[in-house]
Order: structure tokens, then C-alpha cells, then sequence
């Protein structure tokens, strides 16, 4: 799951301030718990969940971020073949493929924030961010990817849109092409084939964005039929400790009337919601990054379908009715409503990316079901997700243990060559993986291109 993030912060004053920094970071590694589970355990639709582990100082182990070597790859299952669509990106973090087969890719990173006084915590925060690679400015722009000649490799690329604000989620509908900035929902106007997009933009409806942002992503996904947005909003913090107040609105998915901006709170309790699909059925499905520092066998994050109207237990519980202790005042009402998800996909793993399986490209194995891009742990000793994985489905409900596809991120020693985010299917059937370590698509097909 994202490291919890403070507003960003000044200089320590004092020498002694500083020293006193250095001495805790140096700690972290040795500080927090070990996972005690038996792998497996935190997976499917009834995870074990053990009480809370309860530490002075929460798990820090995160893989330090470096970019991929010359020459190296990542580790692709048995059957499957992996090549780079586009590499040299800045920090991608989502795709959207276009109806022409053109691959839009989001150059995105969380948005500047006000200066804020000095505190440990926040520093601290800020360095392991920087290790984790997130720490970069934001490029705020939208990078067209054209593979005409099906070779596997984008031969064009150029700038669909820039001067965005964060910009994540994209959805087109007819003419239409929607993206979802850091703080709200824009509109452009949209002709098939154009590179580029000089118009300006239209705003559809503000979203909960900033001062503190914890979560600045902002996923879109169009309804089948076009007639609806729905828009992913993470909360505010970890566990509520900034205040419900901070909250409003956030924890949830907005259902958006595209041309109008009206909008309503679809599903609330979401902790950190990112990306949706539709599944054959027709629900609306979404993966979501669960809470932190109680533990590294707690919480699994998870992949569920989502029920117009129902509250997923954020802050006040997890996985249904478990209590989470931290949060005061309690609201057991709300707790007696939560809902529990479909599918644990595990603890800490960070899922970030989800996309439905299509065409048939890919081996049967991988032909229904959902893959997920999961970005990796910061708060679990042993490491858990920087992977790509399939969830299969049968009768439109998950099946079975998640598959790996894509694996090998990081190195023998710990570093981060890269760490997967947004996924998606291509026109050709392969799957898309966007990496905003290695700054590199990843193309996964089932056989060698044309």
C-alpha cells in the first residue's frame, strides 16, 4: 500500500533535529513485525485474519527503487513472451487503450502540496518515498503510443495532452474523451486518429482533492451503454486520524452524469479504490488498498464487485465486521451495515491496476478472469506484490488461487527495478503493464508479434 504521505515539509531547524531523523530512519528496517502466515493464507474469499499486531514504530520494507539494468527484463510466466512498447517514459502510472488500438499513457505523480512545518513523521515519510521512487515532479501530461505495424514496439509517439493537473483515469465516450485530474473530472474534444489535443479543456465536476490529498489518484471508468462516469477517490489518511471531517466525500466511487457534471456518492467505505472494470456480467468491479500499521498479516487488500449504495467498512472495520480499534469514536451502526469484499488479494500487496481479460491471444488459462497490477508492500516483512497476477473467473465470480504472469521487479538483493501500476488490454489481445519505476509499457503477448 502508498506510504502514508504528510503535507510536504521545510528543513529540520537544527542539528539536532536532523540527527535525531537520521537515527530513526536508520532504525526502520529493524523496527515492526514478520508475517506469520503461511503463504496462501491472506488470499481468496475468506482470508485468515489474525488480531492486530500493534508496534511502536509501524513495519518499514520497502525495496529501494533503481530502474531496470541494461539487457534485463521482466520474468514472464510459462507460454507467455514480454517486450517493451515504449521505454523512457516519466513516471507512467495508467493506460487507456483507444478504439483505433492507439495506447494513451498517463505521466503522472502527485501534485506539489503547501509547505508545512517540521516533523519527524513527515520527513521520515518523505525519505522512504524518495527510495520508493515516488518522489518525482508530476509531468501532467497524456503520451500517445501507436503500434501501426503490430510489431509489438510503438514506433509513434507524441503528446495527446499536456499542461494537466495529476492526471490518472481516461475514459472516452463517443467524441468524448474524459480525464480524471488529481482534483476533478475534464473533457476534450476527441476526432479517431489525433495525436494530439489542443483544445481546451471543459470541466465536467470538481473531486475531493487537495490540501493534504493522502491519496491524489483518481481513476475513471465509462458505464457500457456511455450514459454514466464513475470515479475512484481515496481517502485522507490511513485510518481517519486527520479527522472525518477530511474526509468528505472521499473512500468512495462517484457515479458522474457526463454531460451535466451531477453526480452521486455510488459506494462508500473504499479505502483507496484505483482501477475498475466491467465484468461479463455487467458489475462493476474495483480493486482496493486496505489499511496499514496493524500488522504484516493485516489488512488483505482486495478485488470486489461493487454494490450500488453499500458501505465497505472504511474506517470503522475491515473485511466486514472487524473492528478496527484505532478509530474513535466508534460507529458500530456502520459497522453492522459494512459489507465484506468478494476476494482478498492479499496483505499489503498494493493493487493498483485491474483490467478484465479479452480476446485470445493469451493461453486459456488466462482467458477469464482479471489481472492486477499490484504495486508492491512498503509495511510487510517479507515483501509482498511487485507483480502482475490473474485472478481466474468462473460463472462471472473468482475461482481459484491468483496466477502470477508477470514477475522478476525486484532484484536478488532488494532494489526496485520496477513496480507495475496500471494494466490494460490492447487491441491485439496482449496485456499492457505500465511500470513508473522503470519508466517502461510492458507488452505481454501469448506468441511472437506479426
Amino acid at each position: 500500500m502508498p506510504m502514508p504521505m504528510s503535507p510536504r515539509i521545510a528543513r529540520p531547524s537544527s542539528i539536532a533535529a536532523m540527527t535525531l531523523g537520521l537515527v530513526l530512519v536508520a532504525g526502520l528496517a529493524a523496527c515492526g513485525d514478520t508475517a506469520k502466515l503461511p503463504p496462501g493464507a491472506d488470499l481468496g474469499a475468506t482470508p485468515t485474519l489474525p488480531p492486530p499486531t500493534k508496534t511502536l514504530i509501524p513495519t518499514v520494507h520497502i525495496a529501494e527503487a533503481t530502474g531496470w539494468p541494461a539487457g534485463v527484463l521482466p520474468v514472464a510466466a510459462a507460454g507467455l513472451r514480454v517486450t517493451a512498447l515504449a521505454s523512457g517514459l516519466d513516471h507512467p502510472r495508467w493506460l487507456h487503450v483507444l478504439p483505433n488500438g492507439d495506447v494513451l499513457v498517463a505521466e503522472s505523480n502527485k501534485p506539489a502540496q503547501p509547505q508545512a512545518g517540521f516533523s519527524i513523521k513527515g520527513w521520515i515519510t518523505g525519505l522512504v518515498m524518495k527510495r520508493a521512487g515516488a518522489a518525482v515532479p508530476s509531468a501532467n501530461r497524456i503520451t500517445l503510443l501507436r503500434d501501426a505495424d503490430g510489431d509489438g514496439v510503438a514506433e509513434t509517439r507524441t503528446v495527446f495532452l499536456q499542461g494537466l493537473n495529476s492526471p490518472f483515469g481516461m475514459a472516452l465516450i463517443g467524441n468524448s474523451f474524459y480525464v480524471a485530474n488529481t482534483d476533478g473530472v475534464v473533457r476534450f474534444p476527441y476526432e479517431t486518429g489525433q495525436t494530439t489535443i489542443t483544445a481546451p479543456a471543459v470541466t465536467v465536476t470538481d473531486l475531493p482533492g487537495g490540501p493534504i490529498n493522502h491519496h491524489w489518484t483518481k481513476s475513471l471508468i465509462a458505464s457500457p451503454d456511455g450514459s454514466k462516469l464513475y470515479a475512484t477517490v481515496g481517502s485522507n489518511s490511513n485510518v481517519g486520524e486527520n479527522g472525518m471531517e477530511a474526509e468528505a466525500g472521499r473512500a468512495a466511487i462517484w457515479e458522474i452524469n457526463p454531460q451535466t457534471g451531477a453526480k452521486r456518492l455510488f459506494a462508500t467505505g473504499l479505502r483507496n479504490p484505483n482501477g475498475m472494470g466491467w465484468a461479463p456480467g455487467g458489475a462493476l468491479w474495483t480493486v482496493v488498498n486496505e489499511r496499514d500499521e496493524i500488522g504484516s498479516d493485516l489488512v488483505p487488500d482486495y478485488l470486489t464487485s461493487v454494490k450500488d449504495g453499500a458501505f465497505y467498512g472504511w474506517p470503522y472495520s475491515y473485511f466486514g465486521q472487524h473492528v478496527d480499534e484505532r478509530v474513535k469514536p466508534p460507529r458500530p451502526d456502520l459497522v453492522a451495515a459494512a459489507v465484506a469484499p468478494d476476494y482478498a488479494l492479499g496483505n499489503h500487496v498494493a493493487p493498483l491496476g485491474m483490467a478484465f481479460a479479452e480476446g485470445n491471444a493469451l493461453p486459456p488459462a488466462l482467458s477469464s478472469g482479471v489481472f492486477v497490477g499490484e504495486h508492491g508492500s512498503w509495511n510487510r516483512k517479507p515483501r509482498s506484490g511487485y507483480k502482475v497476477v490473474f485472478v481466474p473467473f468462473r460463472d462471472s465470480r473468482p475461482s481459484g488461487l491468483p496466477i502470477d504472469v508477470l514477475t522478476g521487479f525486484v532484484s536478488p538483493d532488494g532494489k526496485a527495478w520496477g513496480r507495475p501500476v496500471g494494466v490494460a488490454m490492447d487491441k491485439r489481445g496482449a496485456l499492457l503493464v505500465a511500470d513508473d519505476v522503470g519508466n517502461v509499457v510492458w507488452r505481454v503477448s501469448g506468441q511472437a508479434p506479426r
